[in-house]
């Protein structure tokens, strides 16, 4: 029969290989720290709106992740936001004339980078910039815009002198 001691031995043993254990598994779930971190390169882009676009979003081709975003700062020039892009080094063949755009996942959800390949036979490398930027689409501008249109069109009047509201 085991001795109690080595029972006692192996259960904390047990419980200290499942607190290391999770401790990992946090931390690969939360994305604060990598272990074993991938090989990237670093693009730049420009744009004029980022509507709450945050560091670490998903950079994505074709709505594959291929990369984050590492930074976002502003260009005190320029009044632009310029956002660094972390993009995995197996994607290293993405063509230099690309474009970039924000974009929303759904309705509400949050935003991302989508990237739009074109033909160039040059490629993206560690520091270089994408030039061709669609910045995002504001929802709260968007509402802002039809309320104002449609409180003006209600304001306007016909050839008869009567107001459209009226009708």
């Amino acid at each position: 029969m085991l001795s109690q001691r080595f029972i006692e031995s192996m259960v904390g043993l047990f419980i200290l290989l499942a607190i290391i254990s999770l401790s990992i598994l946090a931390f690969k779930v939360s994305g604060l720290t990598t272990l074993f971190p991938e090989k990237n390169y670093t693009v730049t882009a420009a744009f004029d709106e980022i509507a709450g676009l945050k560091p670490r979003a998903p950079v994505k081709i074709g709505g594959v992740q291929i990369g984050e975003v590492s930074s976002i700062t502003l260009d005190r020039m320029t009044f632009k936001a310029i956002v660094k892009l972390a993009i995995l080094s197996q994607y290293n063949d993405i063509p230099d004339d690309s474009s970039a755009g924000i974009f929303t996942a759904g309705l509400l959800g949050d935003n991302y980078i989508a990237i739009t390949p074109m033909y160039s036979k040059n490629f993206l490398h560690e520091g270089s910039q994408i030039e061709m930027t669609r910045s995002a689409m504001v929802l709260e501008k968007l509402i802002g815009q039809l309320i104002y249109k449609l409180g003006n069109s209600s304001n306007t009047s016909n050839d008869n002198g009567e107001s459209n509201a009226k009708k």
